[in-house]
């Protein structure tokens, strides 16, 4: 046991270094585990041919505990084996290579299998401990054989093992004897490794064809040997007799409900309902089964198809629509209608959906007897699996029953119903001309449900459908005051349930998102649940957080005005990045939120907060993150250019940093830094004297020590060398910000400028020259938006009208570079006399052409 433990813990570590040493462990350890596990075999089967000989056991008892002693060694040694053999070596998929230990091991594995197979009756009654180990020890043994085959594909593949193997597993699906069928969990073992190797993609014949290589066969080319020599055994072990028996028995023996599958039924249709269709299809039989046959038809879907739709209609003609009964036809009707379920994406080329519904569905549908429930429920399963396949003259007809089959008084029928009206809703097809009507009822429908529901998953499937309703229908306001009572309800009934409270806020967003600026009237039942989603100090934050959030960006980008409690939550953000950065980009579109919808009084408020989130992120985050905050600075210091500089001057100093930092040709580093100087251009530009005192602070400079960049001359000299050098990686309005800084270094008393006046000048006339005023471009997208658009909708305060607002009150559009640049070289003239009409001299002829028709100078 300590053992098999140890190994299973180092056998998860990934690191090459880590593997290898797993490997060479395995190679010491595979032959003794392997000798021991086979001895332990011969002692068990001896001991059991003993027990089942003689029943008189009672002068034997002490030997008995040896016995099971040694079985349950057998099992930890039979887990070590395939520790060995799983993690020892790489898989075969990847290295091309035979792993030995497979084909030694398998058919004995299988064998194993076999020999225990007989006592399973047989030490039933008499041992019902050797018995419960029988059932462990061949449910094992084809766990362990299906982990071999996954890992080691190709090994698997080999004709002494994956022949005896597959047919062993294919016989006991077809033919079992009648006690094996009442052992289902080796059943299920069986179905999923017929499952494994029919979906194994190193099994598929491969259609491609090979690039020559001289030097010798390719890895591709030897997996592709392989694989056309396994794809043989396969079609030599499956022809289609074979394919055509194991897909009757699939749909007549494994989906026909039982007696015992009623009894659950009628005792609990909820939890029937989650075991059928929600639940890990490797826990339950009849789910293998329809797990198998999926995969089956997928491979063999021109040779199944037709078997298919014969099953469905000779079950469709033995149990008329009108059957009230639980017969043996009816059962078989539910089973094929299920097998014709799941694999609409074939059989809509050999049944017509239309037909089918209007001949047979919905005549059932009508049929209200408390036995067709069985029916009705695969009814449902239908209606969402064939959506695609439903055309518009049949939409309206499927919608109205689904509907009804929502109310149905079983819940298992409506909540398969429940999920079948999501597959549609959320159809790309999906048409809500036909179904508008049909909301008051389904709205309804879908409170009555979560009410009468006990099941979780019940309610998180409930919950999943107004959450997709809210998506994708447009009448939400109707029906606003009754979701805002369910969505109270259903949050103060879901204390302690995580997941359904996931639900419940991802629903919420889709609420506040479908009632676009009529939100505010369901704040008093959002505004709390908000409040404690944010928390960070409540119970289940580590849970709500992440969708808490983003509800919490909904509300605000949907509020048609700031409100007391939205402002009051501001602070939970800084609280929420102190921890870490994990919610970084949600955090920034709610900052912009705040900045665009609070507006003055927001930033007097949070001035403090403000300041330290911005200082938190910049400088502890990537490039690509850094490069998502830097134009909320932008539009902050936009809004407030004489308030926000000097409140967060320690975030500026960073972006000073940043700009006079090397960026070693890095495309995110050079961007950031184009983005950062363009920051520092629009502070000179709107507020002249902050830069300057900025720049000259002492603190600025011991902090560029610090860092190790290098000042040649002073600081805002070196920024004119980043704006002339980054001019070219930002856009239209950031080139204007970076000119208008520019004319405006053209007015300091320093004789450098004169130094860097001919590259000053042509970047100004490049930007001049270069495109259209930006004013000229948002008020173009601002009447482009507005296309289509009534006028009520334009003069609503939507956040994209106020962002346009801003971005057109900029200054920086309404200033003029050209006579910004005309008026600052008269500035620069008078400062420097003789030396400035030297530097002009010094400017190319064409150049200065261009300066002039740029400046309209005659």
């Amino acid at each position: 046991m300590i053992l098999f433990r140890t190994l299973k813990e180092l056998s998860t570590k990934r690191l090459t270094a880590d593997q290898r040493n797993f490997a060479e462990i395995s190679s010491h350890l595979y032959k003794y585990c392997w000798h021991i596990w086979q001895s332990d075999l011969q002692t068990i089967s001896h001991g059991f041919s003993i027990i089942t000989q003689s029943y008189n056991s009672n002068g034997k008892e002490q030997h008995h505990d040896d016995l099971y002693l040694t079985c349950e060694r057998w099992l930890f040694c039979l887990k070590i084996i395939c520790q060995l053999v799983i993690s020892g070596f790489q898989s075969d998929a990847k290295c091309i290579q035979e792993i030995r230990p497979v084909k030694e091991v398998s058919p004995v594995l299988l064998n194993a299998a076999q020999s225990f197979l007989p006592y399973y009756t047989s030490l039933q009654n008499r041992h019902p401990k050797f018995w419960e180990f029988i059932k462990r020890a061949c449910t094992k043994l084809m766990k362990v054989l299906v982990a071999i085959q996954q890992r080691h594909p190709y090994s698997f593949g080999d004709i002494c093992v994956l022949q005896p193997v597959l047919n062993f597993c294919l016989n006991k699906i077809t033919d079992p004897e009648p006690d094996i069928l009442s052992f289902e969990q080796f059943l299920i073992k069986c179905m999923v490794m017929a499952k494994s190797v029919f979906e194994c993609k190193e099994y598929k014949p491969s259609v491609t064809g090979r690039v020559m290589d001289e030097n010798g066969v390719t890895l591709e080319q030897m997996k592709k040997n392989i694989s056309n020599a396994v794809a043989g055994v396969l079609t030599r072990l499956l022809p289609n007799e074979r394919i055509v028996l194991l897909c009757n028995v699939l749909i007549r023996r494994y989906f026909v409900l039982t007696t015992s599958d009623l009894e659950e039924w009628y005792e609990n249709p909820e939890v029937f309902h989650h075991e059928q269709d929600m639940v890990q299809w490797t826990e339950k039989l009849r789910p293998c089964a329809e797990a198998l046959y999926i995969v089956l038809f997928e491979n063999h879907s021109q040779l199944l198809a037709p078997i298919v739709v014969s099953i469905l209609q000779e079950a469709m003609n033995g149990c008329p629509t009108s059957t009230t009964e639980i017969t043996p036809g009816l059962l078989l009707k539910d089973a094929a209608y299920g097998a014709a379920a799941y694999v609409y994406y074939e059989l809509s080329n050999y049944l017509s959906f239309r037909d089918w519904f209007n001949g047979a569905l919905s005549l059932e549908l009508s049929n209200d007897h408390p036995n067709m429930r069985i029916i009705h429920r695969k009814v449902a399963l239908i209606l969402g699996q064939w959506v695609s396949e439903i055309k518009d003259d049949t939409k309206r007809a499927v919608y109205c029953a689904l509907i009804r089959l929502l109310q149905d008084k079983d819940l298992s029928v409506g909540l398969a119903a429940c999920r079948s009206l999501c597959l549609h809703v959320e159809d790309a097809n999906f048409s809500e001309r036909d179904f508008s009507d049909l909301l008051p009822v389904c709205w309804g429908s879908c409170f009555k449900l979560v009410k009468e529901v006990q099941e979780f998953d019940s309610k998180v499937q409930v919950l999943n459908l107004i959450s997709v309703l809210l998506g994708h229908v447009n009448e939400v306001i109707p029906y606003a005051s009754n979701l805002t009572q369910f969505f109270q309800m259903v949050w103060e009934e879901s204390s302690g349930e995580s997941l359904l409270r996931i639900q419940l806020l991802i629903a919420l967003r889709n609420f506040v998102i479908a009632l676009g600026y009529q939100s505010p009237s369901c704040y008093s039942m959002l505004l709390p649940i908000l409040q404690k989603g944010i928390d960070i100090n409540g119970p289940d934050e580590l849970n709500l957080l992440e969708d808490s959030m983003l509800l919490w960006e909904a509300t605000l980008s949907h509020a048609p005005a700031m409100v007391p409690q939205l402002l009051a939550y501001f602070p939970c953000l800084l609280e929420i990045l102190e921890r870490n950065f994990d919610h970084l980009q949600v955090a920034v579109d709610i900052i912009e939120d705040y900045i665009i919808l609070g507006g003055r009084e927001f930033l007097s408020m949070h001035a403090s907060s403000v300041a330290k989130l911005l200082d938190l992120i910049v400088g502890n985050v990537n490039d690509r993150e850094l490069l998502s905050i830097l134009p909320i600075i932008d539009i902050l210091i936009l809004c407030f250019p004489m308030e926000v500089p000097p409140l967060i001057s320690s975030t500026l100093q960073k972006l000073v940093v940043i700009c006079l930092s090397g960026d070693d040709g890095d495309p995110s580093k050079t961007a950031v830094k184009a983005s950062s100087a363009s920051i520092i251009a629009r502070i000179l530009v709107m507020n002249t004297n902050y830069l300057a005192q900025l720049t000259s602070e002492p603190s600025l400079s011991s902090v560029l020590q610090q860092t190790g960049v290098a000042i040649e001359d002073n600081i805002l000299l070196s920024l004119v060398d980043v704006w002339l050098d980054k001019v070219d990686n930002v856009s239209l309005p950031h080139k204007k910000a970076f000119g208008l800084a520019l004319s405006i270094i053209l007015t300091l008393r320093l004789p450098q400028v004169l130094d860097k006046l001919d590259q000053i000048l042509s970047v100004c006339t490049s930007v001049i020259l270069g495109g259209t005023d930006d004013l000229t471009e948002e008020e173009s997208s601002g009447d482009n938006m507005s296309y289509g658009r009534s006028h009520d909708e334009d003069l609503l305060p939507s956040k994209e009208l106020r962002r346009r607002q801003i971005k057109v009150s900029d200054p920086i559009n309404r200033l003029s570079l050209e006579n910004s640049v005309r008026d600052n070289l008269q500035t620069c003239a008078a400062l420097h006399g003789e030396s400035f009409n030297s530097a002009i001299a010094k400017i190319h002829p064409a150049a200065f052409a261009q300066l002039k028709q740029a400046l309209k100078m005659p």
